[in-house]
């Protein structure tokens, strides 16, 4: 992946979902058990579950993928929704996770009723958005919170854009959007939500070699 500094993209969603559906297979063997290798991520996961858990209720796993996230908060007992922007993602995930929810929608216009979740997980889901498009994804997020449920946020950190030269043997005419830690706090608690965990890693052997941050906010 190559990066420009501060040169942030705007990404057209039809394209994301065109993208994402052309490799969803390649996706889904690359990444299905991702979570294997990444302690850290795990033991988020394991301390969101064990909040939602208590309270009741159903998750959403917005920007889902191949579904390892929902499956890994479903097998743990917390009955989870996994949605995804890329219809081809989507048909990959119900065919990986059978018995596990998957449907196609734009985590930043969600059909779904106010405060219908219990919590929310969103790993590396707001990396094609740009700076100005989180606030409302965040406040999307908000409204389709319980009073009290939180919300789990995975991303790339830093201040660039990175474009592959391919994308799991494809043309690649998208952009992945890396966002400072601070950036992404102020526009979480700009959008109504109270951050309660903010951590830092760096990158795991195999992956791209980018900071990943981690937050952990909730609907009051």
């Amino acid at each position: 992946m190559t990066d420009s500094k501060s040169r942030e993209t705007r990404n057209e969603l039809g394209v994301v979902a065109a993208t994402y559906g052309r490799v969803a297979a390649r996706y889904a063997d690359k990444f299905l058990n991702e979570l294997d290798g990444k302690p850290l991520d795990r033991a988020l996961l394991d301390v969101f579950v064990a909040d939602v858990r208590a309270r009741g209720g159903r998750v959403a796993d917005l920007g889902t993928g191949s579904g390892q996230i929902a499956r890994y908060v479903n097998d743990r007992g917390v009955p989870a929704v996994g949605i995804d922007i890329a219809p081809g993602m989507i048909d990959e995930a119900r065919v990986r996770h059978p018995g596990i929810p998957f449907e196609a929608g734009d985590f930043t216009r969600l059909s779904t009723p106010d405060g219908a979740f219990a919590g929310l997980t969103a790993f590396y889901a707001i990396v094609h958005l740009t700076r100005a498009e989180l606030r409302p994804a965040f406040a999307e997020a908000r409204r389709v919170l319980a009073p009290g449920g939180p919300l789990l946020l995975a991303w790339h950190v830093g201040d660039q854009t990175g474009r592959p030269d391919d994308f799991l043997g494809d043309s690649c005419p998208i952009s992945w959007n890396f966002f400072p830690t601070d950036a992404v706090v102020a526009a979480i608690e700009s959008a109504g939500l109270a951050v309660e965990v903010r951590v830092e890693r760096a990158p795991y052997p195999g992956e791209h070699t980018s900071t990943r941050g981690y937050v952990m906010a909730r609907r009051r």
